[in-house]
């Protein structure tokens, strides 16, 4: 069974990135559909897959991570605007089937991606 699972490593204190606020929508065109929303747990997870099942198709999806409002939580003096605020990874899921695991590596003046497993 397909789903779509992600989690938040915080490259800057070498640990999760916990109590991160996340947005999930679905891209159809120009348009955004609000999916869902959750936040990450104490190990950078979240209590359950986004997606799973029927409810996980093929298309564009975009998730959004508020990275800017963790690190303010933490007491991390950042600019404002913050150089990254809220993160946005636009991805395409081809085959529903399997699993997309979507990790964000985050630092406050960077980040990266991939695919996982």
């Amino acid at each position: 069974m397909g789903r779509l699972t992600t989690h938040v490593l915080d490259a800057a204190h070498g640990r999760p990135g916990s109590a991160i606020a996340i947005e999930l929508y679905r891209v159809e065109g120009a348009q955004l559909q609000l999916l869902g929303r959750t936040q990450t747990n104490a190990d950078g997870r979240c209590a359950a897959p986004l997606l799973e099942g029927t409810a996980f198709t093929t298309g564009t999806y975009q998730l959004q991570f508020a990275v800017g409002d963790y690190y303010r939580a933490l007491g991390v003096a950042l600019p404002e605007p913050a150089f990254l605020d809220v993160i946005v990874l636009r991805f395409g899921v081809a085959d529903s089937a399997q699993h997309y695991h979507v990790p964000l590596l985050v630092s406050p003046y960077s980040y990266s991606t991939y695919r996982g497993s």
